[in-house]
């Protein structure tokens, strides 16, 4: 005689004159309570045990507290439906039960165990490091692949549990396989989303952009923030969000930066006078350049590239390790030299002259009417 059997028989003999559903609602609140007891007590056992490791093992403890007490709930009710003295359709429908919960259960694993991989995977990846770009290219791919291979096993579970009920099977194969009616209808109402999806899958294989990015978008420039399942956010250089889907960096063209290195070359444009003295100024702005902390040392130019009718177009170039680093040392090279300038040689600012004789064009000359009168 099997174990559920002898149980059956001593239930029979001690509660027989109880209800058969209040006997197995009993077992299966005792196997409930039974389960949720031994999970709190084991668990609080592991979390002492752990709690001298590293972060990373109390994480993980700490994360898989709710699969564990599912797991262990299901498998007390498992048992307790085994021996319940339950009808065949109460029973049907004990079963249905458990196997929902099992299938939440294999989805539920399967997020943590991505959940649990991606971390361990992108601790040897710090983005606060000076050169960044390998760890951005990691950390990028990671987390668009964790976003899509989440948003899989949610469909994956979805369409297993629909497949579970008779009148909505077909509905579940549909989801799955993408096929039928119901499948096309939920195709093209999600097309945007899946369009996302996939282009999330090219951005991360093909990386046209990474995590902290310094991207020039829609006359914008920021840093990438963050990159969804759907869509991307930049964080201004004002601490404004930019809010884009994923297929926006598919389909139009934009600025990265950082694509390869992060550093950049600074362009300042001035207009000086034709007698401004070049060679000076070329030596000022190796002294402004060897004398900032942002300067990489490795370009700096100053030439000559216009020559108009009444000022000269002067382009310096440096060089820095990171676009902010490049943008506050065009600041400084452009104030400093305009100090020296002003201090030095005020003829090399740009002005308006005047033969004797010439008279001034339509604006001036209205305005020295206006003022006569």
């Amino acid at each position: 005689m099997s174990a559920a059997a002898r149980i059956n028989l001593w239930l029979d003999q001690h509660f027989g004159f109880l209800p058969a559903w209040l006997i197995s609602l009993s077992i299966l609140a005792v196997a409930a309570a039974g389960a949720l007891l031994i999970h709190r007590n084991l668990f609080a056992l592991l979390t002492r045990l752990v709690s001298r490791m590293d972060l990373f093992w109390r994480s993980l403890v700490a994360r898989t507290k709710g699969p564990t007490r599912f797991a262990t709930l299901t498998i007390a009710l498992a048992l307790g439906a085994g021996v319940a003295p339950l009808s065949d359709h109460q029973a049907e429908i004990i079963r249905h039960g458990l196997l929902l919960c099992f299938i939440v259960l294999v989805g539920w694993m399967a997020k943590t165990a991505l959940h649990v991989w991606t971390t361990v995977y992108l601790r040897r990846f710090k983005l606060d490091a000076e050169d960044n770009l390998l760890a951005r290219k990691h950390v990028t791919q990671t987390r668009i692949l964790q976003r899509v291979g989440e948003f899989m096993i949610l469909v994956i579970g979805l369409s297993t549990l629909l497949m579970t009920f008779d009148g909505v099977r077909q509905y579940g194969v549909s989801l799955l396989a993408s096929a039928g009616a119901a499948g096309l209808i939920a195709a093209l109402a999600l097309q945007p989303v899946l369009k996302n999806i996939f282009a999330g899958i090219q951005l991360a294989v093909t990386q046209p952009i990474r995590i902290d990015d310094a991207l020039l978008v829609e006359g914008e420039w920021g840093n990438v923030e963050e990159i969804t399942s759907t869509y991307v956010v930049m964080r201004l250089w004002d601490w404004r969000r930019l809010i884009l889907p994923l297929s926006y960096f598919i389909e139009k063209p934009f600025q990265n930066w950082t694509r390869e290195s992060a550093a950049l070359i600074g362009t300042v444009m001035i207009y000086l006078d034709h007698r401004a003295p070049i060679q000076t100024i070329r030596a000022k702005v190796q002294e402004i350049a060897e004398g900032s902390k942002l300067w990489d040392r490795q370009v700096m130019a100053v030439q000559v590239t216009d020559f108009r009718e009444h000022v000269m177009e002067v382009r310096i170039l440096v060089s820095a390790r990171t676009s902010p680093r490049a943008f506050d040392l065009r600041c400084e090279v452009r104030e400093k030299l305009i100090a020296f300038l002003q201090e030095e040689h005020p003829y090399a600012l740009p002005r308006l002259r005047m033969q004797p004789g010439e008279r001034a064009d339509g604006q001036a000359l209205a305005a020295v009417r206006a003022a006569a009168e």
